[in-house]
């Protein structure tokens, strides 16, 4: 992420998502360690398996490909122009327009939440709710697998993708804290690379990907 100054207003997630409609899938849809997240996943799942993908976007590669390893799949979105998307390109998953901090869902739902990079454009607050809510989605040894661009900022204008847009995020070692002692979630992998989108826009981008999972057994339980 970079600061910049750039002509307009900052833009809301929704509004952000919406104009980019399939330029994003164009410059992330061959991330490589997006990917490698998933194929680690979906050796992990059965048959069946309930997963629920954050951020869904226009459902490619991620719903896609845990689809075609027969998963459940449902997937979530701010943006109206993704979730059309996604509908028309991965009919085998439900795609429904909602944030994360707006969807509900019993606790213990789903055998597996993903969340690639749809946090960043809210409070340091939201992002860490989120990440709550959606460890409190995960049934008895269920999988937290997300990325996110690690950074200590809160609230900054940026220009993303020649857009302009604020953004909130954590280094990496408080990003991954907070998934082991805020969400109680155990830490199987985390790690952080550097990706050059397929966009003359955007320059590269330094990422952090956290494997996690719920305990088998709950307290009390």
């Amino acid at each position: 992420m970079r600061e910049h100054e750039v002509q307009g207003r900052a833009l809301s997630a929704a509004e952000l998502f919406d104009g980019m409609g399939i330029e994003y899938e164009r410059a992330f849809g061959r991330l490589p360690a997006q990917v490698e997240a998933v194929g680690w996943l979906t050796d992990r799942l059965g048959e069946g398996a309930r997963v629920l993908d954050v951020g869904s976007g226009t459902g490619r590669p991620v719903a896609d490909l845990l689809v075609r390893s027969g998963c459940d799949v449902t997937g979530i979105d701010v943006s109206r122009t993704m979730v059309e998307l996604a509908r028309a390109q991965v009919p085998g998953a439900r795609f429904e327009q909602c944030g994360v901090n707006d969807f509900e869902a019993p606790e213990g739902s789903f055998d597996a939440v993903c969340a690639f990079f749809p946090l960043l454009v809210m409070s340091r607050a939201e992002v860490s709710a989120a990440l709550r809510r959606m460890a409190g989605w995960l049934a008895p040894g269920g999988y937290l697998v997300t990325a996110t661009v690690p950074a200590d900022v809160e609230d900054v204008e940026i220009e993303w993708m020649g857009r302009r847009v604020r953004v909130s995020s954590f280094s990496a070692e408080e990003y991954v804290r907070q998934v082991r002692e805020e969400c109680g979630l155990d830490v199987l992998h985390h790690a952080v690379s550097v990706f050059q989108p397929d966009d003359e826009k955007a320059g590269p981008e330094e990422h952090v990907f956290c494997y996690a999972r719920r305990a088998k057994e709950l307290p009390g339980g």
